[in-house]
């Protein structure tokens, strides 16, 4: 059986070596060998093997058919820096998968720098891996990947994974009840940060929360991008259209239909 990695970004960090396809891998992952669901997981499959910080030789001998003809589903590789290590050049396709288990596989492209532009002037990202605060930046994706992981700012990541997060422009109206499903906690404290970032702060981004208190897929925007401060790779979030026609069963399982 061939062996594939997956970059594990949600809710934890790794690199994992499996016999398994990504559809049975995210089955693995979120269900395990209980009924009933268990949680999100959010992964990348990678085109190994690169480099010398995995140990790939551990995974061949560790990642092989059980005696009974059954598949390997994991040899945990590393918890530690796994995304810093792993080559933007590697990856392959992104997988949403939902707490029961149905996984959406989304094709990478390169992301171009304004072409993200809401002519709202601010963005609300959602960090999602190796830190997570909700932040309200004036930078487009590409610019927001570049300068969190700028080494000459004083605090930066060596690479991001971050989301595009639907919210309403509450400059303009406080009423969400219409907007349909968008990220609608402490909105008292979402509205300063961006009246800030629009109108004269210094700073380029603000966190709304330190750490990621509310995340679901359904509240996704234009998509899942990875980055450093080189490239940015997009994952672009399929239209509600091509979820229904395509995905139906895992935009109900997500709750985006």
């Amino acid at each position: 059986m061939q062996t594939r990695y997956y970059l594990s970004v949600f809710p934890l960090e790794a690199m994992i070596a499996s016999q398994l396809d990504p559809i049975q891998f995210g089955q693995y992952m979120s269900t395990g060998r209980k009924n009933g669901s268990y949680e999100r997981i959010i992964f990348i499959e990678v085109d190994g093997e690169f480099g010398d910080y995995f140990d790939w030789k551990y995974a061949r001998e560790r990642c092989v058919t059980h005696s009974d003809g059954s598949p390997k589903n994991s040899v945990w590789m590393s918890v530690y820096r796994a995304l810093e290590h792993t080559e933007l050049d590697r990856l392959k396709k992104l997988y949403l998968t939902t707490a029961d288990g149905r996984s959406l596989g989304i094709e990478p492209r390169r992301a171009d720098a304004g072409a993200a532009q809401t002519g709202r002037g601010y963005f609300v990202y959602q960090e999602i891996c190796p830190i997570s605060p909700l932040v309200v930046s004036k930078f487009d994706p590409v610019q927001f990947s570049i300068h969190m992981t700028n080494p000459a700012n004083k605090v930066f990541v060596p690479k991001v994974v971050f989301a595009d997060i639907k919210t309403v422009d509450l400059e303009k109206s406080k009423d969400t009840a219409d907007a349909g499903p968008v990220y609608d906690k402490n909105l008292l404290h979402l509205r300063e940060c961006i009246m800030a970032v629009r109108h004269g702060s210094e700073k380029p981004n603000k966190n709304v929360e330190r750490s990621m208190q509310s995340f679901a897929y359904n509240i996704i925007e234009r998509g899942l991008y990875v980055g450093d401060k080189s490239d940015v790779v997009w994952y672009p979030m399929p239209s509600l259209d091509q979820i229904r026609q395509h995905h139906y069963d895992w935009g109900r399982s997500a709750m985006v239909v």
